[in-house]
């Protein structure tokens, strides 16, 4: 996400000044897009750098809610699923022993 979209005021945010070494080519094409977006080399910089940080934080919330298809309560999702270890473990011993 942006820095523009992700709500932070750059104006109120403390900045260092970082130096960067940049293929010749990468340059090239940083220098078009922030043309063509009208923004500097500086923010595009930055906004890429946050959208990669954005990307390298979990997002734990995505995982809530992934069985609320399934019928039924947790405990009794839990015992089906056990019961289906059971099962199979007895599967195995049957197969096992023949």
């Amino acid at each position: 996400m942006p820095i523009a979209d992700s709500g932070i005021s750059l104006q109120t945010m403390a900045t260092r000044r970082t130096i960067i070494d940049l293929p010749d080519a990468a340059r090239d094409q940083l220098d078009a897009l922030c043309q063509r977006r009208g923004i500097s080399r500086a923010e595009g910089v930055r906004q890429a750098v946050q959208a990669w940080l954005d990307h390298q934080q979990p997002d734990h919330r995505a995982a809530f809610g992934l069985w609320r298809q399934r019928g039924g309560d947790a405990l009794s999702q839990e015992r089906e699923l056990r019961g289906e270890w059971q099962s199979g473990s007895r599967d195995s011993q049957a197969s096992e022993s023949r």
